[in-house]
């Protein structure tokens, strides 16, 4: 029975590890990975790790602090547009 439950525990928190880091915000996980690549690692631990350490594509996606406004690549600042869309219509109710 103690193996069964030691088994348990393990997968519970790989499981549970696994969760925490796929949700966590970029720069922790990041903060995470720097901590971690002081310590001497097997190269497959690290290459998940390195890959935390490489800042994300695009305009900063979630890694963004929001300090910097989104430029057209012409170096305007894009404008957002809302368009309106005409409310559905009801079917008429017979009484």
């Amino acid at each position: 029975m103690a193996m069964q439950q030691l088994v348990v525990m393990v997968l519970v928190l790989a499981c549970a590890t696994y969760a925490a880091w796929t949700l966590m915000p970029a720069a922790g996980r990041r903060a995470i990975a720097q901590r971690l690549l002081k310590w001497p690692l097997p190269a497959r631990l690290q290459q998940p790790l390195l890959k935390a350490m490489k800042p994300a594509g695009a305009c900063g996606g979630c890694d963004s602090c929001g300090d910097e406004k989104a430029v057209t690549p012409s170096g305007g600042v894009k404008p957002i547009r809302i368009h309106r869309q005409d409310a559905p219509k009801r079917a008429k109710q017979s009484a």
